[in-house]
């Protein structure tokens, strides 16, 4: 199982570093990242390489959710292809995954 964070700015005057730290003291070793826009996924070549090898049992951890798009219907669409391939999202803060849980009968 691949566990891989991503960390995004929109602009060059706006810092990585803080989303890649907290990344990294979560335990995330595989970090990609990327400066640009969220207001769609075009252009996000960072983004698109990690979802090209995601693979059933992967995690895609992002800090906050808004890292991951702007707009609702990308986020979703997003989700969607995850589910897809089997992979989950991880969202740090607040803390949210869409991996199911698993409970042992008692």
């Amino acid at each position: 199982m691949a566990r891989i964070g991503y960390a995004r700015v929109s602009t060059a005057d706006q810092d990585l570093e803080i989303q890649i730290d907290r990344l990294t003291s979560a335990g995330y070793e595989i970090i990609r990242s990327e400066t640009g826009s969220g207001a769609t996924r075009a252009g996000r070549s960072e983004l698109d390489t990690i979802m090209q090898f995601l693979q059933a049992g992967d995690e895609l951890v992002v800090l906050r959710l808004d890292r991951l798009g702007r707009s609702t219907r990308d986020v979703l669409n997003l989700v969607h292809e995850l589910d897809q391939r089997g992979a989950s999202l991880k969202v740090l803060e607040p803390e949210v995954s869409t991996a199911g849980s698993i409970r042992a009968n008692a």
